[in-house]
């Protein structure tokens, strides 16, 4: 049996409890929607000719889906649809209290800093570029989609969420809206997330059809999270201000962490780069 996710409730070195989940109960739909999704797609997709075969493609995985080139990366005709996941308590959506999405500002690039009437504070942490392709899974992810929306959300170093975590209520950092471009593609500009006791490193978002949608926070298509790679994180969480995910990692992998376990090949984004020069993530997201 998985447990709770990351977002659940976890203990850190001292004993103290933290909230992070609403429970087992809140994340059973979700697996539930994701198995029939995965059954739905398993019975329904056909194979186009000229198209690499299913173990081909997990050979590649990474490389196909994290190219953050055009949509045409895709090297399989069974593009199914990114893993559904759930928000977590944190989403800053209105679905769970505060809305930033209806707050003028939200919409940007870079989400190092709070912008708005918020405190002001920017983020610390090694550098990380962010691109998202946002594709047609019924196309075989060779069909960009062009004025989509993504909602983008993470912890701070510390593996605190903005607008929820103690000492940080005030601040809305770390969370953007940008529409997609003629490539499907969107880009924000942050930092490295920290690692907090009970879960993967990961990365929220949501997929809207458009940027009304986003901005008014309604008509969500698509709410999913992306994983680093172990060896990433290991090189981040070596430097100053990291330490505490040191810790956090120790006792964690992509196949015991409560989200990842059932598969995370769709989600693991490919990242390159440097602590000095900062990483660069991609990851293919098929709608």
């Amino acid at each position: 049996m998985r447990r709770d996710h990351a977002e659940a409730v976890a203990e850190d070195a001292a004993g103290e409890v933290h909230e992070h989940d609403r429970g087992l109960s809140h994340d059973l739909p979700v697996l539930a929607r994701r198995r029939m999704i995965r059954l739905m797609a398993g019975a329904s997709l056909i194979p186009l000719v000229g198209c690499t075969t299913e173990d081909d493609e997990t050979s590649a995985a990474a490389s196909s889906r994290g190219s953050g080139g055009s949509a045409s990366s895709s090297s399989s005709a069974e593009c199914a649809t990114i893993p559904d996941e759930t928000a977590g308590p944190f989403p800053g959506d209105g679905s769970n209290g505060v809305n930033v999405l209806k707050e003028s500002g939200v919409v940007r690039s870079d989400i190092t800093g709070s912008f708005g009437d918020s405190a002001g504070g920017t983020a610390e942490g090694v550098p990380l570029t962010l691109t998202l392709t946002v594709v047609d899974a019924a196309s075989g992810c060779g069909t960009p989609k062009k004025g989509a929306a993504v909602y983008l959300w993470h912890c701070d170093r510390e593996g605190n969420y903005s607008l929820y975590s103690e000492g940080v209520t005030d601040e809305n950092y770390l969370r953007g809206v940008q529409e997609t471009d003629e490539e499907g593609q969107v880009t924000f500009r942050s930092v490295f997330p920290g690692c907090y006791a009970g879960r993967w490193p990961h990365i929220h978002f949501e997929v809207y059809g458009s940027l009304a949608d986003a901005t008014a926070a309604t008509a969500i298509t698509n709410t999913s999270q992306l994983a680093f790679p172990e060896d990433v994180c290991d090189t981040v969480y070596a430097t100053d201000g990291y330490e505490a995910s040191v810790r956090n990692l120790s006792g964690l992998s992509l196949e015991t962490d409560g989200i990842f376990s059932d598969g995370h090949d769709q989600q693991l984004a490919t990242v390159t780069g440097g602590v000095r020069e900062g990483y660069t993530a991609t990851l293919t997201v098929p709608v």
